[in-house]
């Protein structure tokens, strides 16, 4: 039989829910229209997806609908094939129940153990074994408000059931954001090879206050240090992303702080270090110089101007002097230079700073402000993995990978 076209889009975004099997359970809520897409989403990633409706979310979208976002035909109920000890028994397929959306009926059914449709048949199954479950409330904001429905949800909790809050607006629960699902499922399912680690990571490129308007900063987009705090996050780290312009990042539990430049820079990761931390990923393009501003604008239309570059002070020698014990990754950039010449530049950066791991790549071939990149993983006692090729998400994966291999 010829493999169903949804198939095609097996793992071609990241392979993070790689052979992990979910059921998507699908309630009554109109929020169930968004199922479509975050099954492909989950797909995309890897995951296989199984959808399961109620009749309630049968009148919202079509079975064939999910089945067509899926690539497998959708359990609207519960047949002699027991479905829901197939895939969440004691020895169920399942790796992740997905109440999603998830209405104040099915929250209350499942907190009281109540099994009326298919998908509460499958959370109470789930609930009396090992499957995690994730439930994802959409309702309207008054029933959100309910004191039933709020103590049901502490409820579900107390049963260790994954809870994403929604997105309270316009006197509504929404559900929360594709992105925002995905990358808690991620990290649910994720292992917990970082767990009770706090990481600390820079990106970007940091800007110098010239005058009023005017900058010096470089091509350094911050995509390298996104997809190392998404990545630690997935891991289970407790994970603070410092860079120049925050924008908010899926999920809930990534804190994010601005810092322009350099000494910004410098005094947000010193401040965040000395609240704990087991790793500092420094891998923030920062301003090697910087130059006193001006409190007005430079007049445009002058044939010359001279401006007096001062160094900014080396984030990893200040934090080394501070935390001598503290692991940290650091990242080393050159432009148009042999594979020797690299390599050389960045083992001088490890053994100057005491550095457990360096990433090197040459910015004269790509890699800054582009989506992809090409490196070497420096470690201690002459190790070089690399080229490390592709998008920075698999570069991220990469680095973690190794760093979680050193011992301690």
């Amino acid at each position: 039989m010829k493999d169903h076209p949804t198939s095609l889009l097996t793992g071609t975004l990241s392979d993070t829910l790689r052979d992990k099997t979910i059921v998507l359970a699908v309630t009554g809520s109109i929020a169930a229209v968004r199922t479509i897409e975050l099954a492909r989403e989950l797909i995309r990633r890897g995951a296989s997806v199984r959808a399961v409706m109620s009749e309630a979310a049968q009148g919202i979208i079509h079975p064939d609908a999910l089945h067509y976002a899926t690539g497998q035909p959708v359990i609207t109920r519960i047949t002699g094939a027991v479905e829901h000890v197939e895939y969440c028994g004691e020895d169920g397929v399942a790796d992740l129940l997905l109440v999603a959306p998830c209405t104040a009926n099915t929250i209350g059914k499942m907190a009281m153990g109540i099994d009326d449709t298919p998908p509460t048949t499958f959370a109470t199954t789930a609930l009396g074994c090992s499957v995690p479950v994730m439930a994802v409330p959409a309702m309207h904001g008054s029933m959100y408000n309910h004191p039933a429905v709020l103590d049901n949800i502490e409820k579900l909790k107390q049963m260790r059931v994954h809870v994403l809050g929604p997105v309270l607006f316009e006197k509504t629960a929404k559900i929360a954001a594709n992105e925002d699902i995905v990358l808690e499922v991620e990290r649910l399912l994720g292992g917990d090879s970082m767990k009770g680690k706090r990481v600390v990571i820079t990106g970007g490129g940091t800007r110098e206050r010239i005058d009023p308007i005017r900058i010096l900063t470089n091509r350094s987009s911050g995509r390298t240090g996104v997809e190392l705090a998404l990545e630690a996050y997935r891991r289970g780290a407790e994970v603070t992303l410092v860079r120049p312009a925050p924008k908010e990042l899926p999920g809930n539990g990534i804190k994010e702080l601005a810092a322009e430049s350099a000494e910004d820079m410098s005094r947000s990761v010193l401040a965040e270090i000395e609240k704990g931390c087991d790793l500092l990923i420094s891998s923030a393009a920062i301003s090697d110089y910087t130059v006193e501003p001006r409190d007005s604008k430079i007049k445009s239309g002058q044939k010359n101007i001279t401006l007096t570059l001062r160094p900014t002070s080396k984030l990893l020698q200040t934090v080394r002097e501070q935390y001598p014990d503290l692991d940290i990754i650091g990242f080393k950039a050159e432009a148009n230079v042999e594979r020797d010449e690299l390599l050389a530049s960045a083992r001088n950066l490890m053994d100057r700073y005491g550095l457990v791991m360096v990433v090197a790549n040459d910015v004269g071939e790509g890699g800054m402000g582009s989506k992809d990149n090409s490196v070497y993983l420096l470690e201690p006692g002459g190790i070089v993995t690399g080229p490390v090729t592709g998008n920075k998400q698999v570069i991220a994966s990469s680095i973690l990978d190794r760093y979680l291999e050193e011992p301690g």
